[in-house]
């Protein structure tokens, strides 16, 4: 498949002064081919918001290139792009379907603004693009002069998912898009992302804590760690055979989870993002297989196995670790 996106050592440092710095991400690359579900999986702090904002374009990287289509958006500085014809290829579903709504504006309204800003259709044009989005997403008619508090949640989330695709775009970025939902919702709400996702053609970089959801609706998944990339391959080998320490521990805190042997516990807290030693490796200090080596020289992404990557010197699978 051919990549919509290539992300190249894309990294954000925040300046602390004192000759301090915060190391939000910290030289991640990755693809994303055309027509592709990519999983973001990884605990609070790991980077994945930092860089869901840079990839929509709503903040500058300190360092590396951002490719989309062929073209390196990542040299377009955030406030000019809102004004480029790539900003209608890229949008965003937030996660609170609620709070992302203009609380003066109906649901027919949200849906319109994207069209009203970036595209060309007004008038009974408009009313009918409206429509059709709404019919799209599963949203009735009846709805549409409704404002957000007159919505139920499941509502709310195909309003912001009609708007997200009013532009017909080429890359939708799902910010935990189900996580405020109930339980019942969540899986209807999947359910119309992934029949949007093969109706339309579209790319989907699906951020997510639960990854039970990142199984079902993606096929490669990307596991980060204080800012890099620790892991990285297709859904169903790295979430049934996690050869990273921190993707197993990640899974093994599944509820329900089977693991072969006894899963590998992490111990104590994070290493602090402020100034990492670029000679160590970041989940040193609380990775159960760490070895002097681990402090002295950081691990390169590697292909572990074919088409599966690992930032680790010592990686293994959980059927390795138990025999």
């Amino acid at each position: 498949m051919t990549a919509l996106l290539e992300v190249i050592d894309l990294a954000r440092h925040y300046d602390l002064g004192g000759g301090k710095a915060l190391f939000a991400l910290d030289g991640v690359s990755f693809s994303l081919a055309a027509g592709e579900s990519l999983g973001l999986v990884g605990e609070s702090g790991c980077g994945k918001s930092t860089l869901v904002s840079l990839l929509a374009r709503l903040t500058d990287p300190s360092a590396g290139n951002i490719h989309f289509a062929g073209r390196d958006i990542g040299a377009i500085p955030a406030k000019a792009f809102a004004r480029t014809s790539a900003r209608g290829a890229i949008q965003v579903v937030f996660q609170d379907p609620h709070e992302s709504l203009n609380p003066r504006f109906t649901a027919a309204r949200a849906i319109a603004d994207p069209l009203l800003r970036l595209g060309d259709l007004r008038g009974a044009s408009l009313d009918e693009r409206v429509a059709q989005l709404a019919a799209q997403v599963g949203l009735p008619a009846e709805l549409l002069p409704r404002y957000p508090h007159q919505l139920s949640g499941g509502q709310k989330a195909r309003v912001n998912i009609a708007r997200a695709i009013a532009l017909s775009p080429k890359l939708l970025i799902l910010d935990e898009p189900t996580s405020a939902l109930d339980v019942s919702v969540q899986a209807v709400v999947l359910q119309l992302l992934d029949r949007l996702r093969a109706e339309l053609g579209l790319s989907y970089l699906f951020v997510s804590h639960d990854l039970n959801v990142v199984r079902l609706l993606c096929t490669r998944v990307l596991v980060m760690y204080l800012g890099r990339v620790v892991e990285a391959g297709p859904a169903a080998a790295l979430l049934e055979q996690p050869a990273h320490p921190y993707t197993r521990a990640l899974v093994a805190a599944v509820p329900g989870r089977r693991n072969p042997g006894t899963p590998p516990a992490l111990v104590g807290d994070p290493a602090s993002p402020v100034n990492p030693p670029p000679s160590r490796c970041r989940l040193a200090g609380r990775c159960p297989l760490e070895q002097p080596l681990c402090t002295t020289q950081a691990p390169a992404l590697r292909e572990y196995q074919p088409g599966h990557w690992v930032a680790c010197h010592f990686a293994q699978s959980p059927a390795d670790a138990a025999s």
